[in-house]
């Protein structure tokens, strides 16, 4: 798939320069570059939905959800009413 994108020339400049002293095609290292950028991400996602072994206990505390919302709502609905 062809795809345009704007670079600034000084980040395209060290690209093209990195992929010719790896003597790799330029394509080659862009998708090297966003593989390696996707897996990072892939991974922290899973790692924020790992539960910690603390939270196994306390269910992820998912039964406070409906509460905390209902004291930010308290909390909004009282500095609604401050006088400025």
């Amino acid at each position: 798939m062809r795809v345009t994108i704007d670079l600034p020339d000084a980040m395209l400049r060290r690209a093209m320069a990195i992929s010719a002293r790896q003597s790799i095609p330029f394509e080659e290292f862009l998708t090297a570059a966003l593989e390696e950028q996707i897996q990072r991400y892939t991974e922290e996602i899973q790692a924020d939905e790992a539960e910690a072994p603390w939270m196994a206990g306390f269910g992820a505390l998912a039964d406070l959800s409906g509460e905390n919302r209902r004291i930010l709502k308290l909390i909004d609905e009282e500095f609604e009413t401050l006088d400025p």
